[in-house]
């Protein structure tokens, strides 16, 4: 499954993946031994890789012809694509999708080979070993899609709200594979949306991409928001000669998210965040979750009571994005960086690869309506003189992709931090009743007069990124202490409370849902090689914080009064 909804009728597509693929890994017991593995998957789902580091190969026999385009939603986390002993292309990455297009292929079955490795090593400046699991294998969905002698590569819907009326602002663009065929024809590129058609006279000449853009105002529009989730497709067709050779069916929801002062306003009412931090995480799937598991991960967090998921610390599959603007649940997604200091950032590779996750990030989730902020580089170096160069720069690049979203960074920082004059919105992550012997209300006040003080994010919305406490599930003792279920219960009943009353405080997300597998070399401090701080294990068992946290966000709806 590679999205919730068709995006396709005219244009031929074939899903490679939710089969069996043939599997070599490339070094261990089993090296240069074929298996059968799932795909989606990860191969540490497999009994005999559960602990496997190092490359391996995935291989796929599939009939076509002709202009292919070949997708690949997920590969963890370097992947080579070779196309019959040829290869096609080269990925760094286990969370961004990429696409690769083949020209001219002779009928009939190919092979398509996909070499992967989860390995940490020099190339890499984001994928090390760290507070949750990097995962090995194909772990999102491949896609061959059938292209004619020009296709749509993609189309962003940008959602503008002017004195309670609704305009759109479309942008797509159009490939051309075969200029001889188009030369001298009819090209005509059609948009319909809610029963309203605008089209393009497209004039073939040399080039090989064609932009097209257009402003419509809408009528009676129906809003995207928590309570009323609505959303809308727009179908872009492609006719040459009054023939239609290609389609795109996107999907989007009339929202608007801007900052008035200290707060974020959704469709101009101010946004009360009740959140969690969310692992693509799963003792049986690893980080491939099937669809029927991410619903259950959904269903459990809205019937809790919240509002919102932080993606941490990657982008998401996008079946979860589009299950979330079904569902009405808003999102932070972050591009793949945690916990970088000043040395690591300085990797020839770091700024590359990160702002290359950001691009692949933005481009393919642009139209989802429940991604309302964009995040970066948590708790990395915004201490230091390079690091705020760098928090510049992605904040930068980030704007000039989409000027219709806030952006901001989880700092635990405290006291040192000289980055929250970048951001829109000021996050940070702390650990009271944990990490720090203080009250809840002691500490956020000591940060926020910081903040406020420091001038840097004074007058900007303030947000949690992250509060909690561990509990190993099932673990009870006489006096409450810390990892029982009942210390859990305790802190998080203060840290929630003392977040959603504060004054200046936008909202709270806690770390975390669901317990998490963490890099084998955390295992010092992560008993059971988890990261255990859920309000459900990993097997999606509520711990008796669960209860209280629904108890406490029932309190309060989406919006401030």
């Amino acid at each position: 499954m590679i999205r919730t909804f068709q995006r396709h009728i005219v244009r031929k597509q074939m899903e490679l993946s939710e089969s069996l693929w043939q599997f070599e890994p490339c070094s261990g017991p089993y090296g240069g031994q074929r298996f059968l593995m799932a795909v989606p998957g990860c191969w540490e789902s497999h009994p005999l890789f559960a602990d496997y580091r190092g490359e391996g190969i995935y291989r796929k026999r599939f009939q076509a012809e002709g202009d292919i385009q070949i997708e690949c939603k997920g590969v963890s986390h370097t992947a080579v694509l070779v196309l019959d002993g040829k290869q096609i292309a080269q990925h760094y990455n286990a969370y961004t999708p990429f696409l690769v297009v083949v020209k001219d292929l002779a009928k009939g079955e190919h092979l398509l080979e996909i070499k992967v490795d989860n390995r940490f090593h020099e190339n890499s400046a984001l994928h090390l070993p760290n507070d949750y699991m990097s995962y090995g294998g194909i772990s999102r969905g491949v896609m061959v899609e059938q292209l004619q002698s020009a296709y749509f590569e993609y189309a962003h819907v940008k959602t503008i709200r002017k004195n309670d009326r609704w305009f759109i602002n479309l942008k797509a663009a159009i490939s051309v594979l075969k200029k001889e065929r188009l030369r001298d024809k009819k090209v005509i590129a059609k948009v319909t949306i809610d029963n309203q058609t605008f089209e393009w006279n497209i004039r073939i000449d040399e080039k090989d991409n064609y932009e097209l853009n257009t402003v419509l105002e809408m009528e009676d529009v129906l809003e995207w928001n928590p309570e009323s989730p609505n959303l809308y497709q727009m179908v872009l067709q492609l006719f040459v000669e009054d023939d239609i050779i290609d389609d795109l069916i996107e999907r989007f929801g009339f929202r608007e998210v801007r900052i008035s002062e200290n707060n974020i306003l959704l469709n101009g009412k101010k946004l009360r965040i009740k959140g969690v931090c969310r692992h693509e995480d799963h003792p049986d799937y690893g980080c491939a979750l099937p669809y029927g598991a991410i619903y259950h991960d959904l269903v459990l967090i809205q019937q809790m009571g919240a509002n919102s998921i932080r993606t941490v610390h990657y982008p998401n599959d996008e079946i979860f994005l589009d299950l979330c603007d079904e569902m009405g649940i808003l999102v932070w997604e972050e591009n793949h960086a945690r916990g970088i200091e000043e040395e690591q950032m300085k990797h020839p590779l770091f700024e590359m690869q990160a702002e290359n996750v950001i691009k692949e990030m933005i481009a393919a989730h642009y139209n989802h309506p429940s991604i309302f902020i964009w995040g970066i580089l948590n708790e990395c170096a915004s201490e230091t003189l390079f690091g705020r160069e760098c928090y510049k720069k992605q904040f930068e690049l980030i704007r000039q992709m989409d000027d219709t979203r806030p952006c901001t960074f989880a700092s635990c920082k405290f006291f040192q931090d000289i980055c929250f004059d970048l951001p829109d919105v000021v996050s940070c992550n702390i650990y009271p009743r944990w990490y720090v012997d203080q009250s809840t209300e002691t500490y956020m006040t000591e940060i926020f007069d910081w903040i406020e003080q420091d001038k840097q994010g004074k007058d900007k919305p303030f947000l949690v990124s992250e509060i909690g406490a561990g509990a190993i599930y099932g673990y009870h003792n006489q006096h409450q202490g810390k990892w029982t279920e009942e210390y859990q219960m305790k802190a998080l009943n203060e840290q929630i409370s003392t977040c959603l009353q504060y004054d200046g405080c936008s909202g709270v997300y806690i770390w975390q849902f669901c317990d998490n597998r963490v890099s084998k070399e955390w295992f010092a401090s992560r008993p059971r090689e988890m990261n255990n701080k859920g309000i459900v294990d990993e097997y999606r068992r509520e711990k008796m914080s669960y209860a209280k946290i629904k108890e406490i966000y029932g309190q309060y709806g989406n919006y401030f009064d």
